[in-house]
């Protein structure tokens, strides 16, 4: 799987997302999601562009690189399955809810490529298994973080995780819905601890 295409997007991901890091306990750099992204895929896939894309999935979304220069630097399937997987930004003329932005992304993988949802069911994967991880014994400072809307961030993920549970057939269904299982256990537990104060 590893070939000159894959190290070009590792390049392209780590230049691109540079200064970025994760939210957590330890500030981990950004393109450590993205790589871990792409070895989850590597399980599930032998689909160069499928890893390519895990590897891009939030730069048109969290950097300045452009849909044209995407396509240009690897290819319109890569493009498609990144386009498929990025929110709508805020811009000065229109705000947009983080609840807007979760449902709009429902939709563009309802109706984007398969392989786009693989990658979602990835990326989700690595999300929800390092928040768990993260803030098992953390709660207050998940909602430091994330902020107190759990029902809502509940809400968004369920709709999220139906359409993935929809769309795809691949083995890694059964990985995604272990975890996110373990992260509704987890928002359950955030929110009665903090109910209980």
């Amino acid at each position: 799987m590893y070939s000159y295409r894959v190290e070009q997007a590792i390049r392209a991901a780590a230049v691109l997302h540079k200064d970025q890091i994760r939210r957590g306990s330890m500030p981990f750099p950004f393109v450590t999601h993205l790589i871990a992204t792409a070895f989850t895929l590597m399980d599930y896939t032998d689909d160069e562009d499928v890893v390519i894309a895990g590897l891009l999935h939030d730069t048109l979304e969290d950097t300045d690189y452009t849909v044209e220069e995407l396509q240009e630097d690897f290819g319109g399937r890569v493009r498609d399955f990144v386009e498929t997987l990025t929110e709508p930004k805020n811009t000065p003329e229109r705000k947009v809810s983080w609840m807007d932005r979760k449902l709009t992304y429902a939709k563009q993988l309802k109706r984007g490529p398969e392989e786009a949802v693989l990658i979602a069911a990835a990326d989700k994967i690595h999300n929800f298994r390092t928040i768990v991880e993260d803030y098992a014994d953390a709660h207050a400072r998940f909602y430091q973080d994330f902020g107190r809307n759990s029902d809502e961030r509940l809400e968004a993920y369920e709709h999220i995780a139906t359409v993935i549970n929809s769309r795809l057939k691949n083995p890694i269904l059964e990985e995604f819905n272990h975890v996110f299982s373990a992260y509704k256990n987890f928002l359950h537990d955030v929110k009665r601890s903090q109910d209980d104060r």
